[in-house]
Parts: C-alpha cells; sequence; structure tokens
C-alpha cells in the first residue's frame, strides 16, 4: 500500500470536515449551509463508504431549502441583500484594522462569502426555471 492512499483519506477527512463544520455554522448564519453540509458529506463519502447513508436524506433537504430560497422575489431580494451586505462588511473589515479580526485576511472571507451566496442563489434560481419548464409528465389512464 503506497503512501498516496492515507494522504487522500486525510485530505478528504479534513476537507470534508471543514466543509460540514462550515455548513452548520452557516445553517444559523446567512450562507448555503445546507449545501455545504451536502458538499462536505460528499467528499467525506468517498473515503468513508459508512457516511453514505446520510447522503440522499441532506441531499434532498438541500435542494429543497435551494428551491425555497427563490420561491418569492422577496426571498430573492432578501438573498441579495445578505450577499451585498456580506461583501460590504468584507470590504470594511479589511480596510478597518481596529475591528476584531480585522484585516483582509478576514474581510476577503467575508466577500467570498457573499460571491458564494450569489453563485448558489443563481444556480438555485436556474434549478426552478429549469423544472417549471419541464413538461409535466401524463398522467396515466
Amino acid at each position: 500500500m503506497g503512501v498516496g492512499k492515507p494522504v487522500k483519506r486525510v485530505a478528504a477527512a479534513v476537507a470534508g470536515g471543514v466543509l460540514v463544520a462550515v455548513g452548520v455554522v452557516l445553517l444559523v448564519l446567512p450562507g448555503p449551509g445546507l449545501l455545504l453540509v451536502l458538499a462536505g458529506l460528499i467528499v467525506l463519502a468517498s473515503e468513508f463508504p459508512a457516511l453514505q447513508k446520510f447522503v440522499d436524506p441532506v441531499r434532498r433537504r438541500a435542494m429543497k431549502a435551494a428551491e425555497d430560497s427563490v420561491a418569492s422575489p422577496l426571498r430573492i431580494a432578501g438573498s441579495v441583500l445578505a450577499g451585498l451586505g456580506l461583501m460590504a462588511a468584507g470590504v470594511v473589515w479589511g480596510l478597518v484594522k481596529s475591528l476584531p479580526f480585522g484585516g483582509w485576511s478576514a474581510g476577503s472571507s467575508l466577500i467570498l462569502s457573499g460571491l458564494i451566496l450569489f453563485t448558489l442563489l443563481i444556480w438555485s434560481y436556474r434549478r426552478v426555471q429549469a423544472r417549471r419548464a419541464e413538461p409535466d409528465p401524463a398522467p396515466e389512464a
């Protein structure tokens, strides 16, 4: 057994663990919490098959939450405002060194969070629009 397999396993564990942890934090903060938890579980399940049983239930909830996030213009506007707020806070944190954790390390992570929120918002909107455009299957007689 080569060195590559244990290194890959540890890297997957660390990356998946970080994604799950950040996702859990974003469940209570503005951001794509369930989608990050799902991404973390997928990474972890690639190396730890026992975790595969958690992927499908979280996937269903994450997709439902993504669809709900673009269910109304008010929700879309709220998400856009949250993304803009994150990016503005990132600029402020980057420029004002006297703030707690002030500097561009915290500021850039806030800006990145805003960009991720916008990306997921666009993805969710397109997904819902594509679903609505699909013809309904004919009812069985």
